[in-house]
C-alpha cells in the first residue's frame, strides 16, 4: 500500500510539474561530472552526445547541460547556447524552465567574455599608444642631450681659446 501511495504521490508530481524528475536528473549528473576527473568528465560528455542522437528534449537538455558547466577544454558555451535555445521557456516549469535557466547563465559568460575580449583589446591599444608616446619621449630626450653635449662641447672650445 504504502509504495503505491508513493508512486501515486510521484505520478501526480510529474502532472504538476511535468520534467522536474528529468531536471533532478540531469543536474545531478552534471554535479557528479563536474566533481569527477577529467577522464570521467570526457565519459560523461560522450554518453551524453550519444544519447543526443535520439532527439528527446531530456537528451538535449543533458547535453547542454554538461557542455555549459563542464570546465575546459569541453565546455562549449556557444554550442549549450545552441541546444538550449529551443528549449528555453521559462513559463515551462521542468525543462523549459531549468533551460531557460541555464540559456540565461551561459548567455551571461558569453557576454563577460566578450566584455573581457574587448577590455583586453583596449588594454592593448592603450599599451602600444603608451609605448609609442615613451619612444617619443626618449628620443626628444636623446636629442636634448645632444643639444647639451653641443653646447657643453662648444663652451669647453671657446674656453680652449681663450687660454
Amino acid at each position: 500500500m504504502a509504495a503505491l501511495a508513493l508512486a501515486g504521490c510521484a505520478a501526480v508530481q510529474q502532472i504538476v510539474q511535468p520534467g522536474s524528475g528529468e531536471v533532478d536528473t540531469i543536474v545531478a549528473e552534471a554535479v557528479a561530472a563536474a566533481r569527477a576527473p577529467a577522464a570521467e568528465q570526457a565519459a560523461a560528455l560522450g554518453r551524453a552526445q550519444e544519447a543526443f542522437a535520439s532527439g528527446a528534449a531530456v537528451d538535449r537538455l543533458r547535453l547542454a547541460t554538461l557542455l555549459a558547466t563542464l570546465p575546459a577544454p569541453l565546455r562549449d558555451d556557444a554550442r549549450a547556447a545552441e541546444l538550449l535555445q529551443p528549449l528555453a521557456d521559462a513559463a515551462a516549469p521542468g525543462v523549459g524552465r531549468f533551460a531557460a535557466l541555464l540559456a540565461a547563465q551561459v548567455g551571461e559568460r558569453q557576454r563577460l567574455v566578450r566584455e573581457m575580449e574587448r577590455t583586453a583589446r583596449e588594454r592593448e591599444r592603450l599599451d602600444k599608444e603608451r609605448d609609442k608616446r615613451e619612444e617619443a619621449l626618449r628620443q626628444q630626450l636623446e636629442a636634448l642631450r645632444a643639444i647639451e653635449r653641443g653646447i657643453l662641447e662648444r663652451e669647453e672650445k671657446m674656453r680652449r681659446r681663450e687660454r
